[in-house]
């Protein structure tokens, strides 16, 4: 009895002492990264900034310690906010310290809008007199986009450049979900509300081919035409070129091709920079990476703080259809709580979304649409504000797009799995008992009856007239205008321009610029952004209560294609029963 009575005092002992040693470690790393983050960062004479994009791009990235310690354990590079690239570039361009942009950016991982922001803040920033300088092993189409940008574009000897068009691929599970005896029952209103297509077919409808060909020609249009006027090329040219696969051509055809302007290696490269810069050969460069430059201080040109405030919202993700992304309760909010602060004189809602909840677009919807009538409410879309993205936009003053963002998919549908053949497969009964006719209306272990199937139709077709009624209003235009280009289908800024989806082409700052005109404070704003970011320690116990599963898929899968197939699946499983989504996971490469 005293060795069982020792062993149990020891293994407690141990194990106390165990968990103090783990949560000693725990606040040393949280004091790390907090005292990381206070100090101050130095900008010598002479600098380049080197913008090595080598992390996801989010909208806007939290200051999120365990985002980088799993970036460490994962060996990929935590997000990076588009809004500190974007402040970062613009800083830059009034740093006399930094001399020029080194560009880093072979495998940028970004939608296309948000590439074509920062490709328009590099083009800004050389209007300084400040040159920029691009250079990698290997250039995806996305990176090279960006990189024509730059004064000079090298690529060092054996190297790859991908320049061949944009192809929109789809995945599909009908074969997979027959197989485990799954059914999926839908509801849609809109012959281009593709959504529904990979759970109901092995293909695309023709629909959905054709509305996918118009946008992704619009998209290359675009990519076409600016490579050609910064390279000194046409864009039949360029599609000369495409069509000849440069990747795998020689670097002989690479130069005499005029998308680049040498073969050089990186200590070549190196040397020119140091040229550039008035550098010694045998010193080294004086740089600053993109993630620390975000933290030094740059004077701007206004003068003191001025009480008068835009607000930037951001507005990222699915809605209300997970953990992540845009929780309609929390975004409302925000929404409201810049309606009624006095000193903020306009609103800028920053939108890059495929949609959600249908009901959840509503709310958001209310939010805006009080605001509007408030104070000026500007949309600025980024890569994607479709489906229950464009319901929360229509109501704003004006409504700005990228040339490449996709937007519209004016239309509804509902998804209800069928497990009832699943279950029969694996020996899984159920019964129920009912007090009223529909009261287990919808349910997932047996078909719909035709009754139901009549009632969630009429609910569907409600709701698109709910829709697009909501867009009628905030456009100034009829019923019949928003059905004839509604109907779910997707359309890109460009496009959208000419069917008055859009107001004007342009980025954040051409929002910000049309807000501080609207509010009639052109010369005398500031610039603050919500939701307020969470302080490290809070982000931090955020991530470890509530958003762990997401880092866990990210260590074990990567950002493979396997955790887009994951994360169709929850969203499939938890999501409302009525959605105004985009078609598809869109992806374009």
């Amino acid at each position: 009895m005293k060795k069982f009575l020792k062993y149990t005092l020891a293994v407690i002992v141990g194990s106390i002492v165990s968990l103090s040693l783990l949560m000693l470690g725990f606040f040393i790393i949280v004091g790390i990264f907090a005292a990381a983050g206070k100090q101050e960062v130095t900008v010598k004479d002479n600098s380049l900034l080197v913008l090595k994009l080598d992390g996801p791009i989010v909208e806007r990235a939290a200051d999120d310690p365990f985002a980088e310690i799993m970036a460490e354990l994962t060996g990929e590079a935590a997000p990076m906010g588009l809004n500190k690239i974007l402040e970062s570039i613009k800083k830059a361009g009034r740093d006399e310290r930094i001399k020029g942009i080194y560009l880093e950016s072979g495998m940028v991982l970004g939608g296309q809008a948000t590439i074509e922001e920062i490709r328009n803040a590099l083009l800004d920033f050389k209007k300084t007199g400040k040159f920029v300088i691009s250079f990698a092993p290997v250039y995806t189409q996305k990176s090279y986009y960006l990189a024509s940008a730059a004064d000079r574009i090298y690529l060092p000897p054996a190297g790859m450049l991908n320049f061949q068009g944009l192809s929109s691929q789809r995945t599909f599970y009908k074969n997979t979900l027959e197989k485990l005896g799954i059914d999926v029952q839908v509801f849609r209103h809109g012959q281009f509300k593709s959504a529904i297509e990979p759970f109901t077919r092995t293909d695309m409808s023709e629909a959905a081919r054709l509305q996918t060909l118009t946008y992704v020609n619009s998209l290359w249009d675009q990519i076409t035409k600016n490579v050609a006027q910064s390279r000194n090329l046409s864009p039949e040219r360029l599609n000369e070129i495409a069509n000849q696969a440069p990747m795998f051509q020689t670097d002989e055809f690479l130069l005499n091709s005029g998308l680049l302007d040498d073969l050089k290696y990186k200590d070549e490269v190196l040397n020119e920079l140091k040229d550039s810069t008035g550098t010694d050969y045998k010193k080294d460069l004086n740089s600053i990476g993109i993630r620390q430059y975000a933290k030094a201080y740059v004077a701007d040109n206004f003068k003191g703080i001025s009480k008068n405030k835009i607000a930037i919202i951001y507005a990222e993700g699915a809605i209300d259809t997970g953990q992540d992304g845009i929780q309609s309760e929390d975004l409302s909010r925000t929404i409201r709580q810049a309606r009624r602060d006095s000193s903020i004189k306009a609103v800028v809602l920053r939108i890059n979304s495929p949609g959600g909840s249908g009901m959840g677009s509503e709310i958001i919807w209310r939010e805006v649409q009080l605001t509007a009538d408030t104070k000026p409410l500007i949309v600025s879309m980024g890569d994607l504000a479709a489906s229950g993205g464009y319901y929360i936009a229509c109501a704003a003053d004006t409504i700005v797009a990228h040339p490449n963002t996709l937007t519209g998919s004016i239309g509804v549908f509902g998804m209800i799995p069928n497990f009832k053949g699943f279950f029969d497969k694996i020996g899984i009964t159920s019964d129920v008992v009912n007090t009223n006719k529909f009261s287990d209306m919808p349910a997932i272990t047996r078909p719909f009856r035709p009754e139901e199937k009549e009632i969630m139709q009429t609910y569907i077709e409600h709701f698109y007239k709910f829709f697009i009624q909501r867009c009628a209003d905030g456009r100034s235009t009829t019923l019949e205008a928003i059905d004839e280009v509604g109907q779910g289908r997707v359309w890109s800024g460009q496009n959208a321009i000419d069917i008055n989806l859009v107001d004007v082409l342009g980025g954040i700052d051409t929002a910000v610029n049309i807000a501080a005109e609207k509010a009639d404070i052109a010369d005398d704003y500031r610039i603050v952004e919500l939701p307020e970011v969470l302080p490290p320690f809070e982000q931090l116990m955020k991530d470890l209560t509530g958003n762990a599963s997401a880092y866990m898929k990210t260590l074990f899968f990567g950002n493979s294609e396997y955790v887009q197939y994951i994360n169709t699946i929850e969203q499939l499983k938890e999501a409302y029963p009525v959605q105004a989504r985009l078609p598809y996971e869109i992806s374009i490469n």
